[in-house]
């Protein structure tokens, strides 16, 4: 069955990846996971966001398995917890994920988090060494800060794709969006919708109102309007599934866009944990 949505792909140093990809953190009801995954896929998604921390990656595979989609017209992503920064533990944590997706490699392999108990360069190395074994066709980090950012790219033997980070209406991320473009690298945005915090905002609403589409398609375009991005949105019914890829056929005027990235003034951090946060860059 032909996707109902084509999403296009974004460009960046010669890799194509989907644009807007589905995001599997927090499923809480555990038995309907699989099915949503298989149904995100089977509704025009081609891009799976998992994390060994997220626990979700027995379900990426079940779904990808259920939908009959070809292994290489999907893009997965996964990424190291920072308790596995040693090497060793490492590559024993992409062979686990491997495995338990079913598996032969991913499309994007990721460090989590940054780990400052770890030299970086040890960590970078078994980053690197997985690419080089196949077992990650691209590399990147998540929740790097600007100074992280700039050594991870200098120390790093093999190219790093992106830098995952929170981004989205209501946070300012000026400051590290400007040094992933300074390297040439992807900005994939993770909790895009703040967890639901942008959805009831009115100046979202009057926009959603004008083109007739919902608050969270409106913060979701705003994000992809912008060079360089990608938004990985989690969805817990088929109905906000199919309402976060349904984001083309409209575009936001220079007017909105800036409408919209006058909400950032209220900087509100969704994902601050305090037992691993780096010390952000404001702005």
């Amino acid at each position: 069955m032909a996707p109902s949505i084509i999403v296009p792909n974004r460009s960046v140093n010669g890799v194509r990846i989907p644009t807007v990809g589905y995001g599997t953190m927090l499923f809480p009801e555990p038995q309907r996971a699989a099915e949503l995954i298989q149904g995100a896929l089977e509704c025009g998604y081609r891009h799976i966001d998992t994390a060994r921390k997220y626990g979700s990656e027995e379900w990426v595979g079940a779904g990808i398995r259920a939908s009959g989609l070809a292994r290489k017209d999907i893009w997965v992503t996964t990424k190291v917890t920072e308790e596995n920064a040693k090497a060793d533990d490492f590559k024993r944590s992409v062979d686990t994920s491997l495995k338990t997706m079913g598996l032969d490699y991913v499309d994007l392999l990721l460090i989590h988090w940054p780990q400052p108990k770890i030299p970086m360069e040890e960590t970078l190395g078994a980053l690197a060494q997985a690419k080089k074994d196949g077992l990650a066709k691209n590399i990147g980090v998540s929740n790097f800060t600007v100074a992280l950012l700039d050594e991870a790219v200098a120390k790093c033997s093999e190219p790093l794709l992106t830098n995952q980070i929170e981004y989205h209406a209501y946070i300012r991320q000026d400051k590290v969006m400007a040094a992933c473009r300074k390297h040439g690298l992807l900005v994939s945005c993770h909790v895009p919708l703040a967890r639901g915090a942008v959805v009831k905002d009115p100046v979202l609403r009057e926009i959603a109102k004008s083109h007739n589409k919902t608050t969270a398609q409106i913060a979701l375009k705003w994000l992809i309007q912008q060079a360089d991005t990608v938004v990985v949105p989690r969805a817990l019914s088929m109905s906000q599934i199919r309402e976060n890829i349904d984001l083309y056929g409209f575009e936001l005027s220079p007017a909105e866009m800036k409408r919209v990235s006058g909400l950032r003034e209220r900087n509100l951090r969704i994902v601050d944990p305090s037992v691993r946060r780096p010390v952000w860059d404001e702005g």
